[in-house]
């Protein structure tokens, strides 16, 4: 099949009904449609949108695809920028991908980043005695990291920036003045690490993103600041993730009770149902390099499609009631499947499947521990709901919660 074959968006260009509808773009107009896949013009380009597992293993295992101009540039150099990891394909992008891997996966980095982050955190909610999750767990998180980076208090302890980190992935989906403003933020985020790589400590993560060996020299020191934002900006990322989770918890405190006394195991699997039904980036692009055919439908070189995150992890195939929050569906990280794409799809070490997922569901299960074990809090009046038609989308209020206080044993 061509995509002059594939049933078509009415609308001559969909670029205001993608800002209008976020998340529900492609998945709803594939069920009115009767396709899993549909042609669309979007900014001018004509762009192929599909959503399910066909188009995840497209993006995320079949060859002669680029990210490169696949993203609009704000989104790149907000979220990625030239010459990062993500921009890469083939060995070069598997020789670097095996560093993320090896710093993430590999060394311990989920287990000491959990506890440093429900270390921090409960002392700073108990401090501060009210917070907005989304706030405070973003900032705690950012401070953890760029510490556990190897990067020192004139870093770690800077508000402006630890907010910027939060912000490179906050404003993605937004246009005007605020995102301009992140960029340039950006650029002094990487200015002050680029100054702060000579006091980091020889072994930690920074500085061996720093020293590590391409074509038998070190990365150019601009692509290596990128690479380390690369591995800061994800983790910070996490604090959506932690004030979706909170939010279950604020509308629904069966579950609160029930992780007070949860093992790691059964809080894990309470985090990773929250990545599914949870509305974080709705959707991932690639390019055709070379006319390509994947599962019934010839592709032409220079081909823009776009893969549905969102629709798919909602899929009703896939998952039974998909409107339903239920843990019990016995999702992890490590045996993904083709549909349970929170972080992409496709095998982590050779594909564009993001390597932080273990790290994320260890910081999420430690943020449920310290909501449901090390303090006690009260839910206030409040927007609880998620607007779909804002990317990333978040909890309106960010999840506010009062009279936050150590538990005590008969709390």
């Amino acid at each position: 099949m061509t995509p002059a074959a594939l049933p078509a968006d009415k609308a001559f260009d969909s670029t205001l009904a993608l800002l209008r509808e976020g998340y529900r773009f492609i998945p709803e107009r594939c069920a009115r449609l009767g396709s899993d896949a549909f042609r669309a013009r979007i900014m001018g380009r004509k762009v192929i949108c599909m959503t399910g597992p066909r188009g995840i293993r497209l993006l995320y295992g079949a060859g002669g695809l680029t990210r490169q101009g696949a993203l609009p540039p704000t989104v790149l150099r907000l979220l990625q920028d030239k010459g990062s990891v993500q921009q890469m394909e083939g060995a070069a992008h598997r020789h670097r991908k095996a560093l993320f891997m090896t710093l993430l996966m590999q060394e311990g980095a989920a287990e000491q980043l959990a506890s440093d982050f429900a270390r921090t955190w409960a002392q700073d909610l108990l401090a501060q005695g009210e917070t907005c999750v989304l706030d405070s767990a973003s900032d705690t998180l950012a401070g953890v990291v760029c510490a556990w980076a190897g990067f020192g208090p004139q870093i770690s302890q800077d508000p402006r920036l630890r907010k910027t980190l939060y912000e490179m992935s906050a404003r993605t989906g937004s246009v005007g003045p605020g995102v301009i403003a992140a960029l340039m933020r950006r650029r002094g985020v990487e200015r002050r690490l680029a100054a702060a790589l000579a006091d980091v400590p020889s072994g930690s993560p920074a500085r061996r993103i720093a020293a590590f060996r391409e074509d038998g020299a070190p990365l150019p020191p601009e692509v290596a600041v990128v690479e380390i934002l690369n591995l800061l900006r994800p983790v910070v990322a996490v604090g959506r993730w932690i004030a979706y989770a909170a939010r279950i918890l604020a509308l629904e405190p069966d579950w609160r009770r029930a992780l007070a006394t949860a093992d790691t195991a059964s809080a894990a699997q309470f985090c990773e149902e929250v990545r599914r039904v949870s509305p974080f980036f709705p959707m991932t692009g690639a390019i055709t390099t070379k006319p390509l055919c994947h599962e019934g439908l010839d592709l032409p070189r220079g081909q823009w499609v776009l893969a549905d995150l969102w629709g798919t992890l909602h899929d009703k195939n896939a998952f039974p009631l998909p409107e339903q929050f239920h843990p019990g569906r016995q999702l992890s990280w490590r045996n993904p499947g083709a549909c349970f794409v929170p972080h992409g799809g496709g095998d982590t070490a050779t594909t564009h499947r993001c390597p932080g997922e273990k790290v994320t569901v260890a910081l999420m299960v430690s943020a449920m521990q310290v909501l449901c074990r090390a303090v006690t809090w009260d839910v206030p009046v409040q927007d609880l709901g998620v607007a779909l038609d804002r990317i990333p989308a978040a909890p309106a209020s960010g999840v506010r919660l009062i009279q936050l206080r150590a538990r005590g044993d008969g709390a």
